[in-house]
């Protein structure tokens, strides 16, 4: 596991939007399921949204709706755009390439264990 490294995070008010980025020249990210997970303050790691290899999505209940995770295979570039941005979505977020496929990568079985570079969202009321 290379830790990638994501952009774009900052502050802003409630309902507002902001839009990730993570580029990796190590993977080739039409072959892997790509995602982003996030840890919020004193909470545990949440997988938010994947994609994977063959462009199926999911996305955690709490953001259904509201976030949008692409990837533009040409660029190696996996992005999360953010909307209707709420305060319980303050967090550090993380992209990851995963080892397994399906839903969020299964990503809450070892993000627990990853250790790898941020960005932080703050969303204030």
């Amino acid at each position: 596991q290379v830790p990638m490294v994501p952009s774009g995070g900052g502050s802003v008010q409630a309902g507002g939007s902001l839009r990730l980025s993570c580029a990796a020249s190590t993977y080739t990210f039409s072959s892997i399921c790509m995602g982003w997970f996030r840890q919020a303050p004193g909470k545990e790691r949440e997988g938010v949204a994947s994609i994977d290899s063959d462009g199926t999505t999911t996305y955690a209940d709490s953001v259904k709706g509201r976030f949008t995770i692409s990837k533009d295979n040409a660029k190696n570039t996996l992005y999360l755009q953010m909307n209707s941005l709420k305060p319980e979505d303050t967090a550090m977020y993380y992209c990851v390439a995963s080892a397994f496929h399906g839903s969020l990568c299964r990503m809450n079985s070892w993000i627990s264990k990853y250790r790898g570079p941020w960005t932080q969202v703050t969303v204030s009321t």
